[in-house]
């Protein structure tokens, strides 16, 4: 059985705010879009999402084996997940002005760099986490981590995509102290905002 269209929307709005928001891969490729372009940029923000699908469906099938096991597991992981995204809401909203340090690498990421780099990065755990305890109903649930997987595969490769486009220019706007600010806050209240339907819709 696949999740209802008003749970389906809820995780989307997650994914899009975790994907877009400043974390390790998009600062990267905004410093890849500044130095590369573009156009040499895409293999790296393919691998992103390539890997962060392939993390999404590792933690899916392994805590899947954990529910069978222990049933009340899936409650308990499910309000851990909602905290856990409450706790990176805040981190969004409190988080301080992007680094200026600039890798000095002749060449862009690679596709299977950063597709490798996605399962040491912490905030791509955090996402997972919180996506599959937070959004994937028990019933059918093999079905629907693998929904899962797909959409934030197919929200996160534009939303990427953004920061290598946007490049300098986007930069430049982050660095205003004033708009990173009101950037973070609102992102962090779409964040919060994605679980209501979660515990309060029918």
């Amino acid at each position: 059985m696949l999740m209802s269209s008003s749970l389906l929307s809820a995780f989307a709005l997650f994914a899009f705010v975790s994907s877009i928001t400043p974390g390790p891969n998009n600062t990267m490729l905004l410093a890849s879009g500044v130095n590369f372009g573009f156009v040499r940029s895409i293999p790296h923000a393919l691998g992103i999402s390539i890997g962060f699908m392939l993390l999404v469906i590792a933690v899916g099938l392994g805590l899947g084996e954990v529910f069978k096991a222990l049933p009340w597991a899936y409650t308990v992981l499910r309000y851990v997940g909602a905290a856990y995204l409450l706790y990176l809401a805040w981190k969004i909203a409190t988080s301080s002005a992007m680094s200026d340090d600039t890798d000095d690498k002749r060449k862009p990421m690679t596709f299977l760099g950063a597709a490798a780099f996605q399962w040491v990065n912490p905030k791509a755990w955090v996402m997972a986490l919180g996506a599959i305890t937070t959004y994937t109903p028990a019933d059918g649930y093999v079905t629907n981590v693998l929904l899962i997987a797909a959409v934030f595969a197919l929200v996160n490769l534009p939303s990427v995509c953004v920061w290598a486009g946007c490049g300098s220019g986007l930069r430049n706007v982050l660095r205003e102290p004033r708009w990173l600010r009101l950037f973070n806050w609102s992102m962090a209240g779409l964040l919060v905002l994605s679980l209501y339907p979660m515990f309060f819709a029918g």
